[in-house]
C-alpha cells in the first residue's frame, strides 16, 4: 500500500461526487457492503464540473482524494462521470496502489441490449467531450456495429442539486434531452452521470411519451458497487464484521442542502462535516 494510505480492513472507503448525484452510487455500495464504514464527500461548494475546465476537475479530484485518505480511507469511488473521465488517470498516477474505481459510462452492456443497434447516452457537456469517453464510444461503435448517440443535459445536474427531482422544469429538460434520442432510434438509454438515476421516474415518463416500444435505461450503480467488493477482496481490505457501518459525510457547500438530500434521496441521518479543501 501507498505511504499514508491504511491497510486496516475496518478502515473507511471514500467517495466522492461534484455534489449529490454520487449518493445514487452511495446507496449500491450499502447494499452490496453493508458492514462497510464510508466517508462521503460533496464538493458542492464548485458544482457543477460539467462545464468546468478539465484541470480545474482534475485539481478537485487531487485534493478531495487527499482529504479522504487524511481521513484514514482505504479505497475510493470517484462517485462522478465528469471526475471520472478527466482525473482518474491523474489519480491512478499519484496512487497506484490505491483500490480506485470510476464510474463508467454503460456502453457495453447498452450495446449488448439494444434491439435496433442504436443507444443514447445522456451526460454532461465535459464527460461527452473528454478522450477518455470518446475513445470508448468509438471503440463500442467499432467492435459492435451499435450507432452510439449522445446528448449534453446542461442544467439537469443542477436541478437535482437543488432537490427539484419532480418539478415542472426539470421534467421539461428530461423531456427536451430524451425526445430526441429516441426520435433517432435510440432503444436503450445510459445515464452517463450518478445525478440521472435520482429523476428516473421522469426519464422512463419521457421515453413513454415519446415512443410506444419498451426503451431500456441503465444505471451504472450497480457494476461500481461489485468492482468495488472486487477490490476490497483483492487487497485483502473486505471488512467482515457482521454490525452496520458507519456514514460520515463532508461537503464545501451547505450542510443543510446535504442533510435534505440525505434524508429526501436516501432517508438516511449522518453528520455532515462543512470543509474547505482547495
Amino acid at each position: 500500500m501507498c505511504i499514508g494510505i491504511p491497510a486496516t480492513t475496518t478502515a473507511p472507503i471514500g467517495i466522492f461526487d461534484s455534489g449529490v448525484g454520487g449518493l445514487s452510487v452511495l446507496r449500491h455500495i450499502q447494499t452490496q457492503l453493508p458492514q462497510e464504514n464510508l466517508l462521503y464527500f460533496a464538493d458542492s461548494g464548485y458544482a457543477p464540473y460539467g462545464g468546468k475546465p478539465e484541470q480545474f476537475i482534475v485539481d478537485r479530484a487531487l485534493a478531495i482524494t487527499d482529504f479522504l485518505l487524511q481521513q484514514g480511507a482505504k479505497a475510493i469511488v470517484v462517485a462522478c462521470n465528469t471526475a471520472t473521465a478527466a482525473a482518474i488517470k491523474a489519480l491512478r498516477a499519484r496512487y497506484p496502489h490505491l483500490p480506485l474505481v470510476g464510474v463508467e459510462p454503460g456502453l457495453k452492456p447498452a450495446a449488448a441490449l439494444t434491439k435496433k443497434n442504436t443507444i443514447g447516452v445522456l451526460a454532461t457537456e465535459r464527460t461527452l467531450a473528454s478522450t477518455k469517453f470518446n475513445q470508448l464510444s468509438t471503440h463500442i461503435s467499432d467492435s459492435t456495429g451499435v450507432r452510439v448517440l449522445t446528448q449534453a443535459c446542461i442544467g439537469l445536474a443542477d436541478q437535482i442539486e437543488k432537490g427539484e427531482l419532480q418539478s415542472a422544469v426539470t421534467a421539461l429538460l428530461v423531456q427536451r434531452y430524451v425526445a430526441p434520442l429516441i426520435a433517432q432510434g435510440a432503444d436503450t438509454l445510459v445515464l452517463g452521470c450518478t445525478h440521472y438515476p435520482f429523476v428516473l421516474p421522469l426519464l422512463q415518463d419521457a421515453a413513454c411519451r415519446a415512443t410506444s416500444e419498451p426503451v431500456t435505461i441503465i444505471d451504472t450503480g450497480v457494476p461500481i458497487a461489485l468492482q468495488l467488493v472486487r477490490l476490497l477482496k483483492q487487497h485483502d481490505l473486505l471488512n467482515t464484521r457482521s454490525s452496520p457501518g458507519l456514514l460520515q459525510t463532508f461537503t464545501t457547500g451547505n450542510e443543510t442542502a446535504l442533510k435534505g438530500a440525505l434524508s429526501n434521496l436516501l432517508h438516511l441521518q449522518a453528520s455532515i462535516t462543512s470543509v474547505p479543501v482547495s
